[in-house]
């Protein structure tokens, strides 16, 4: 991505208006069902809420709106979900969607449990024809009532791959009403935040749209991660990246992966922004590995820099 094109995300990302959003729900395709549900049930503390019409399972933590979809099939990204926080938020979402030409239906009332009162449900595609969720609260009691040791606090962020960063921006900002909290100079990954955390979505260019690079939950503290560290060795689930620091976002971070593939993060301390007191303006990072962190070493397996390894 050259020069104009970063100039055009910052102007762009300064005029939008902040809609308040955070990650609620995301749906795999896996090749074995049983093994990825046995396996988030042993690591990361899932239940089964519900079996799914297509022999698929539906995850949480026991109470509140569900995680995670599991559905039987070749790996890929079905479907991810945001519950959107502010008054008439979601009906705003709709009308901007379809003011750019974006095809909206309502949501199947399933995927919205645990609904607070009468809970809004829209869904439509991303750029890659992705199905997306934007619904209005849910009750989360789930979450935030961990044994911080032997489960994450709250499913946190997304991070998608694509093969045009410029797209995907432009939809979730434009239209949707993220902004643009960091970006790398070469616009190959861009952070984008819908509340008081750094990024509830990032886009990175993996060559190809359409699945996620990875996504996250969260931990409490620093001290979580030697606890997790111990865990995933005696569960032999073997780290993958991490721990480390990143620079965008400043949080603390270990990588594994589920029975399928998909890339697991486990964060903490994320960096916060006050956007109702504070003017930002999106900073720019170099594409080296010492970027995505800070603490040095190799990067992810799966990903590549414009200017290393």
């Amino acid at each position: 991505m050259d020069k104009p094109q970063r100039i055009v995300l910052q102007e762009r990302d300064a005029a939008g208006t902040l809609t308040r959003t955070a990650v609620s729900h995301i749906g795999f395709a896996v090749p074995d069902v049983a093994a990825a549900a046995q396996f988030y049930g042993r690591v990361l503390g899932l239940v089964v809420h519900d079996e799914l019409p297509d022999g698929g399972l539906r995850l949480g933590w026991g109470t509140g709106h569900h995680v995670l979809d599991l559905i039987e099939g070749a790996k890929g990204l079905r479907h991810y979900g945001f519950e959107v926080r502010d008054d008439g938020g979601v009906d705003g979402i709709a009308e901007r969607l379809a003011a750019a030409g974006h095809t909206v239906g309502l949501l199947d009332a399933s995927y919205v449990d645990s609904a607070v009162g009468d809970c809004r449900a829209i869904t439509t595609t991303d750029p890659h024809g992705t199905e997306v969720h934007f619904h209005g609260a849910v009750q989360r009691q789930g979450e935030n009532a961990a044994d911080t040791g032997r489960r994450p606090i709250k499913y946190q962020h997304i991070t998608l791959g694509t093969d045009s960063v410029e797209a995907m921006v432009a939809f979730f900002v434009d239209t949707v009403g993220f902004r643009i909290s960091d970006q790398l100079e070469d616009g190959r990954f861009a952070w984008l935040r819908s509340d008081r955390d750094h990024h509830t979505l990032a886009v990175v260019d993996v060559g190809r749209g359409g699945d996620i690079d990875h996504y996250s939950y969260d931990l409490a503290e620093w001290e979580d991660f030697k606890a997790w560290c111990d865990r995933l060795t005696d569960e032999n689930v073997e780290v993958t990246w991490g721990p480390g620091r990143h620079g965008p976002g400043n949080n603390l971070f270990v990588f594994f992966d589920d029975p399928a593939g998909n890339h697991i993060e486990l964060s903490a301390e994320m960096e916060k922004f006050h956007d109702d007191r504070v003017t930002y303006v999106p900073r720019r990072w170099r594409p080296i590995p010492n970027t995505v962190n800070l603490w040095g070493g190799q990067l992810a397996s799966w990903r590549k820099t414009s200017e290393g390894n």
